[in-house]
């Protein structure tokens, strides 16, 4: 069943108006690393190094971009700062698509099994039990039966939470006592929405990182038990972050991915910072595909992320 038309309602207007405060800050500093110079040389080389480091691209990624551009300048000898903005797009949309196996915008739930089964994993506070229900809603919308999981049995918020947005979008959440095993909660999500017939399950998982080991050991448990009921699940493995928090967020993606194997992104709260650089940055050195980007309060505001409508957004104008 495609998704491609569901979340394809989502205007565009809404990219560009989410984008907003990083484009300004973008192009505020490129027009100051480009200021009295006709030509891209070292100086302004130089310039748009930290213009794209003091924009959450990361070290890495940004050392990467001016690198192709140095051998652009060199290729064709003579390269006008009025170009810059063209080559950078040009750069981080060729960056983006080699990091995305899939193109998430026309991303489609596979038809050969069911229930498509989504392990979600994140710290507490980034939007992770929102991004849950934001996503409930959506498949639900699609015309799919979903069903949630309340794995993360460490906090009575954390059920508490999931079950209201069960409530609120009107699907069945499976739960147990705070303090459960959180692989016992999986495997009677995954019977439960199996016998019911759903399309799609998501379950939500405990937000810890201060002890590696156990929250390694605790997510192997977690899959080891999901396939004596379904052998292929978990079909995902999506990591939340919050965008607002810029190279922290990257951090956290990093440990994570110590951990356990990400397989998808989805990259929250990008309208109300200036740090949605830490995209492409995430993007690039995980080289994990951001599957979602979260652009504001609104239940529809959770996009599919589209490598190019992202950055056409972010060098619009």
């Amino acid at each position: 069943m495609g998704l491609f038309g569901l979340f394809g309602k989502k205007k565009k207007e809404t990219l560009d108006k989410g984008l907003e405060k990083t484009k300004t800050s973008v192009f505020d500093k490129l027009a100051r690393a480009v200021a009295g110079k006709s030509k891209v040389d070292e100086d302004v080389l130089d310039n748009l190094e930290e213009v794209l480091i003091t924009s959450d691209v990361g070290v890495d990624t940004t050392l990467k971009i001016i690198k192709r551009i140095e051998e652009r300048v060199a290729r064709d000898k003579y390269v006008s700062t009025s170009e810059l903005n063209g080559i950078l797009r040009d750069e981080i949309a060729s960056l983006l698509a080699e990091n995305h196996s899939v193109d998430s915008g026309n991303w489609e739930l596979p038809t050969d099994h069911k229930p498509y089964v989504i392990l979600v994993v994140g710290v507490n506070g980034v939007g992770k039990t929102t991004t849950i229900g934001k996503l409930a809603w959506q498949f639900k919308q699609a015309g799919m039966k979903v069903y949630l999981g309340a794995a993360d049995t460490f906090r009575a918020a954390a059920v508490e939470q999931i079950s209201i947005w069960g409530e609120r979008v009107g699907v069945p959440v499976i739960k147990q006592q705070m303090g459960s095993d959180p692989a016992s909660v999986a495997f009677d999500t995954l019977q439960s929405a199996k016998a019911n017939g759903a399309d799609v399950v998501l379950i939500d998982t405990a937000g810890r990182l201060h002890n590696k080991v156990g929250l390694m050991n605790e997510l192997k448990k977690i899959k080891d038990v999901m396939k004596k009921v379904l052998p292929e699940a978990p079909d995902e493995v999506m990591l939340v972050l919050d965008g607002s928090t810029g190279q922290n967020a990257f951090e956290q993606a990093k440990q994570f991915s110590a951990v356990t194997q990400i397989t998808s992104l989805a990259i929250t709260k990008l309208d109300g910072t200036a740090k949605g650089g830490v995209v492409i940055g995430i993007s690039d050195q995980l080289k994990v595909p951001v599957k979602y980007i979260g652009l504001g309060e609104g239940m529809e505001d959770l996009q599919l992320f589209d490598r190019r409508e992202f950055v056409d957004s972010l060098f619009k104008g």
